[in-house]
């Protein structure tokens, strides 16, 4: 149990590049109570957000204090999920293109402005061990995250075992090349699924053809094209606009070919899909199986079920919850 004292309640905390997220989860499992969301707002600085994160972290932990009749004893500590690459067993974030950090020291910062020990792992990491544990990835022995937010992050889950590969850099499924002479990513690469399959990337390339005066409902629903997000591009299809189809459909070729590249190498049981954008249900997840089964071996595609996520925005929480007992205690 790496001397880590008996406890009822472990805090989790989940890092966006747009918004942080912060519950309180009893040691045994369960959903997160306490939970509250905020904007990061990573332009105003490192300090800036762990700043909010400490206070989010501290009102958190006294609601359940107040609501439960117990003291800080009572919590094993905090699991973090953030942006990488990073150095677990330092609890640096090495870089975040999303973020602006560069050899961060995260874990510590929070961990002595709280009094609690702390853990770090990937924020996608976590999401998919969220999944594992709680999730649409139960029982599963294979499992493979892909989340769709600020950034496109990833995870792998061997038999119960979160795969870090050999620096902790595993499961950047965002920076996989999908075309070597395509769009430019934020990590500096060109062709990347993440500069084409995030939510920003879904804005952008909605954004482009709405200036060709193409007839749609996403201006309306957002007011200005600025205001146009993946979220938004999702409830523009729902309601049958035909543009924000034509978007989606090509988010899941580009999405597809990732996914083929994936189950092709790692043959998982389960693929689950994180983010906004899932929100368009069928209209995402038909065309997006049909490329993957266009592309993919047979027998892996087959053996594959590609699900949304059944967690939601709570799915990051979870999973550092799940990151911290694991590390600490050994075991989820």
């Amino acid at each position: 149990m790496s001397g880590v004292p008996k406890a009822d309640w472990i805090v989790g905390v989940d890092i966006g590049g747009t918004n942080l997220n912060v519950g309180v989860i009893p040691v045994g499992g369960g959903p997160p109570i306490a939970f509250r969301t905020q904007p990061t707002r990573a332009q105003r600085g490192a300090k800036f957000v762990v700043d909010r994160v400490v206070k989010m972290i501290k009102d958190a932990i006294r609601e359940v204090m107040q609501e439960n009749g117990c003291g800080l004893e009572d919590f094993a500590g905090v699991g973090i999920g953030s942006p990488g690459p990073l150095d677990r067993s330092t609890g640096t974030v090495i870089s975040t293109p999303n973020l602006g950090w560069r050899n961060f020291p995260l874990r510590d910062l929070i961990q002595n402005a709280v009094g609690l020990p702390a853990t770090l792992d990937n924020d996608a990491n976590a999401a998919t061990y969220g999944e594992w544990w709680m999730g649409a990835g139960r029982d599963a022995r294979t499992l493979v995250g892909v989340t769709l937010g600020t950034g496109i992050g990833g995870g792998i889950v061997f038999d119960g075992e979160l795969y870090h590969g050999a620096s902790d850099a595993a499961a950047e499924i965002g920076h996989m090349t999908i075309d070597s002479t395509g769009r430019k990513c934020n990590c500096g690469n060109y062709g990347c699924l993440e500069a084409y399959a995030s939510g920003p990337a879904i804005a952008a390339r909605a954004i482009e053809g709405l200036e060709s005066d193409t007839e749609s409902i996403l201006l309306e629903l957002a007011g200005d094209p600025e205001n146009i997000t993946a979220e938004l591009v999702s409830e523009a299809v729902v309601k049958g606009d035909g543009y924000a189809t034509e978007v989606i459909n090509d988010t899941a070729k580009f999405l597809g070919v990732g996914l083929a590249n994936l189950i092709n190498i790692l043959n998982p049981e389960v693929v689950v899909v994180f983010g906004g954008v899932a929100r368009a249900g069928d209209h995402l997840f038909v065309p997006l199986r049909a490329e993957v089964r266009r592309r993919a071996f047979r027998v892996a595609e087959e053996a594959c079920r590609i699900v949304p996520s059944e967690l939601g925005g709570k799915a990051g929480v979870i999973g550092s919850v799940a990151c911290f007992k694991k590390e600490m205690y050994g075991a989820v």
